[in-house]
């Protein structure tokens, strides 16, 4: 067994898309054809506009069309995942690309290349280290606040696109700021915003119908509206020719840069992008009964990320709007991804002109009609319903998101939910039992407070883990017990089922607490301690052969055992 386990892995372990290739059934090969060509048809305008909301000219927008989504078919252990640019990393790009480019559009994309490979190297590294996990550590609330924090953020950048003009961003407080003095002074450009608020209308009336191409259909006919009627002499602008030709292999490296902020920017975008991915991910695999390593997901997003930054790409997620495409139109496999992304290739190679009257009005409504599904609202509600504090921790999110950028209010939602996640067990319930009349075992007597108690014992239950934070509390909370015992204590015994861990700060309490109950004449006693738990113990010394008999198996027995040593008749 020991050999077996150290046996390398085969390679379709490592390459799901590889093993799917061997077994491909035949029949899924015209379902995946065709969704590849109706992704094809969406990726396009959308690749285009999310990568002129991440501060990049759009052609990188179709460059990174490509390459991650080949590298996802090879890598990624879900079936229809697609992957590609992202409306919840536009404004995380966008914030390190913007201060750090100078209005230089190649320096812009180097940045964002810079941080993809940042972004990369972080999931490849996390999937190694199996620390697919991570993201569970965010809890609902706070994903929601930070989210909604970068929605609102992303949709005040793209409102100047929609109405005709430009503000010298400064951050989405102040950019609002300049947004009203820019409609109080009338600089609207009709043409603009007619184009642009037609098409958000047109995306956001088509999007219940989830086989209709509605992104494809409303830039098209916005695209059509610019020729036919000429609205680029009236100050429409619109996208340009594109380069032809496919994006070329290029390592990005500005050593004239703050490293230290696109290193950030990527770790931030690698956490946001799979915290999505893993979720995006779940929920198909659940549908598909498939089973999807959590892991396995970290490195097909960190391989996409990494090589896609290698060809002029710039950070890329999974896609909650593209997915249901694909499922929508038959999607069985990757290769319909592959098909998208040779798609995209071809027009690249064939056809670069055809959208070069495609308004940025139009892009920007793409983006906004985008943003608008990551707002959550509903659940909020019900939030601040059932819990109010968690709504207020995930308003503090969503403001720090706002108030000092996208990246450092992340960042202050990472310490919040460190800080939710310890307080449970920095503070946490603790309650003496009694015997409850007609009711099994030993239960909370400020919930029961008729409860019957033992003279002379003291049964505390400790609900959480033992650790440094919570070491002296424990112990303070300890001797208060003692202290309100309507009868003199001979033995206290602490229900440690709960108790999963101890650590060294807290074992030092323990020897600290037993020598001073053995000093007033009481007896320090356990009950339920879990197996692990004991290991530490006889570690940190604090359970050696003559401190087994302190151990009983269950509460009920270390009531029998002190009944039993004290002579004491005590019916229950």
């Amino acid at each position: 067994m020991a050999e077996a386990s150290r046996a390398p892995q085969p390679p379709s372990r490592w390459l799901p898309g590889l093993a799917l290739l061997r077994s491909y059934p035949r029949a899924w090969l015209g379902h995946d054809l065709l969704a590849g060509l109706v992704l094809t048809s969406m990726l396009v305008p959308v690749g285009i506009a999310y990568a002129e909301a991440s501060g990049v000219p759009g052609i990188y927008g179709l460059y990174a069309s490509i390459v991650p989504l080949l590298a996802y078919a090879l890598f990624g252990p879900s079936r229809i995942l697609v992957l590609g640019p992202d409306s919840a990393l536009a404004a995380l790009i966008l914030a390190v690309v913007l201060p750090l480019s100078a209005g230089d559009p190649l320096r812009a994309v180097s940045l964002a290349s810079m941080m993809a490979l940042v972004a990369g190297a972080t999931c490849i590294l996390a999937g190694l280290l199996r620390l697919g996990f991570v993201t569970e550590l965010l809890s609902k609330p706070i994903r929601y606040g930070y989210m909604n924090g970068i929605a609102l953020t992303v949709l005040i950048s793209q409102l100047p696109k929609l109405g005709g003009f430009n503000i010298d961003s400064q951050g989405p407080l102040q950019d609002l700021l300049q947004l009203t003095r820019a409609a109080a002074a009338n600089q609207f450009n009709p043409y603009n915003l007619a184009v642009g608020l037609g098409t958000l209308l047109l995306i956001l009336a088509l999007k219940r119908y989830r086989r209709v191409p509605g992104i494809l259909i409303a830039v098209t006919l916005a695209t059509l509206a610019v020729g036919v009627f000429d609205l680029e002499q009236q100050g429409v602008a619109v996208l340009g020719s594109l380069p032809r030709g496919l994006p070329s292999f290029s390592w990005p490296w500005l050593s004239d840069t703050d490293l230290l902020a696109v290193v950030i920017g990527g770790i931030t975008t690698a956490l946001v992008a799979f915290a999505d991915t893993s979720v995006l991910s779940r929920s198909y695999a659940a549908r598909t009964r498939q089973q999807v390593d959590p892991n396995q997901e970290m490195l097909a997003l960190g391989a996409a990320n990494l090589l896609g930054g290698l060809f002029q790409s710039f950070p890329v997620s999974s896609s909650a709007s593209r997915t249901p495409v694909a499922e929508a139109a038959g999607a069985r496999s990757q290769l319909a991804g592959v098909v998208a992304a040779l798609g995209v290739a071809t027009l690249l190679l064939a056809a670069p002109d055809l959208l070069a009257l495609l308004p940025h009005s139009a892009l920007a409504a793409v983006v906004i009609a985008a943003v608008i599904g990551l707002f959550e609202i509903r659940d909020l509600q019900r939030i601040y319903r059932i819990q109010q504090w968690e709504f207020w921790l995930s308003m503090a999110c969503f403001a720090g998101v706002l108030a000092f950028g996208v990246i450092p209010g992340i960042g202050l939602a990472i310490v919040l939910a460190v800080l939710e996640f310890l307080w449970d067990g920095w503070r946490p319930y603790y309650a003496v039992l009694g015997r409850v009349e007609g009711i099994r075992g030993f239960h909370d007597i400020s919930r029961h407070p008729n409860a019957r108690l033992i003279p002379g014992l003291v049964l505390l239950r400790w609900d959480a883990p033992l650790f440094f934070a919570n070491a002296e509390l424990f112990q303070q909370s300890v001797l208060k017990v003692l202290g309100e015992s309507p009868t003199p204590v001979r033995r206290l015994v602490v229900a440690a089922e709960p108790v999963t861990s101890v650590d060294v700060t807290s074992a030092d309490m323990l020897a600290e607490l037993q020598a001073y109950l053995h000093n007033t004449g009481i007896e320090l006693h356990f009950a339920e301690v879990k197996g692990p738990v004991k290991d530490k113990l006889r570690r940190f010394g604090l359970l050696g052969p003559a401190d087994e008999t302190r151990f009983q198996p269950t509460v009920a027995a270390a009531v029998d055992a002190y009944l039993h040593d004290y002579q004491i008749d005590w019916q229950r």
